[in-house]
């Protein structure tokens, strides 16, 4: 028995995990047996849920990344052939870090509302392809044919970069060949641990540069959080057993307590 294969279409403003494209491939379905844990995963997996098809990649900082449609997904893999299981409830506790973009130099994008074409570099950078001969010599007669038509939505999900006014200028040989996964397309790296016991944070001070993750995980018996001082920010409450995932992107000291056990007090700097 077989059972069909979607990737998750996301607002670009909101990542929404359960709604779901036209059906692309196929795959067996997974017996019981064959589920893993999310704590088995290892960075670039490839996994989805039970009740529904979307197809996620899981990050070096440990978080689920989406691939908007189709055809974002088809830049990086060819197949669903490795994909894993998790159960609904497992793939819950694997937090959403954002959406996965084209990989590097696969294709040229353009949205609906503007003519223009783009280049897609490293990190989701767009540059301008401002002729049609720098096309032809970046992909070949063919070039138009390399081009894949977005939805405006998903257009944030990139950042417009240097005009290509010369095809010295940009290699798609190189940046095909620099993207070897989405963790270095993206620059993920593992995230710093602070763990939560009963009585204290451990370490209870840390020093992460800006665009770093920090994991807060519960090894206590009871529940836990982590809530900053002026409230900006917070990971709700940890049950025995969970974590939560932050990323800070800018410099400065942040103070943070837990919500339930005022005792427990802890600091990270950012720099």
């Amino acid at each position: 028995m077989t059972q069909r294969f979607s990737l998750t279409l996301v607002s670009a403003f909101t990542i929404l995990a359960a709604v779901f494209a036209t059906m692309i491939g196929w795959a067996p379905i997974a017996s019981a047996q064959s589920y893993v844990k999310p704590a088995d995963l290892k960075s670039g997996d490839l996994i989805r849920g039970q009740s529904f098809s979307s197809v996620y990649y899981f990050g070096k900082d440990e978080m689920r990344y989406v691939f908007p449609n189709d055809k974002t997904y088809f830049t990086w893999y060819s197949n669903f052939n490795n994909v894993k299981w998790l159960t609904d409830v497992d793939l819950a506790t694997v937090q959403i870090g954002g959406n996965v973009t084209y990989k590097p130099g696969v294709k040229m994008i353009k949205i609906n509302s503007d003519p223009k074409v783009y280049a897609v570099g490293s990190g989701g950078t767009l540059h301008y392809v401002s002729t049609e001969a720098i096309a032809i010599a970046l992909y070949g007669n063919t070039w138009n044919k390399m081009i894949d038509d977005m939805p405006d939505g998903f257009f944030s999900n990139y950042k417009i970069s240097s005009v290509i006014e010369n095809a010295g200028s940009f290699s798609v040989t190189a940046e095909k060949a620099e993207a070897t996964d989405i963790d270095t397309d993206k620059g993920l790296q593992a995230p710093v641990v602070i763990t939560m016991t009963d009585n204290t944070y451990t370490p209870s001070s840390v020093s992460v540069t800006a665009g770093r993750a920090v994991k807060f995980i519960n090894n206590g018996a009871t529940k836990h959080s982590a809530s900053s001082e002026d409230g900006s920010w917070g990971t709700g409450t940890v049950q025995p057993g969970g974590k939560f995932i932050k990323y800070f992107k800018k410099a400065g000291s942040f103070p943070f307590h837990c919500s339930d056990h005022s005792s427990m007090t802890g600091t990270i700097t950012v720099q």
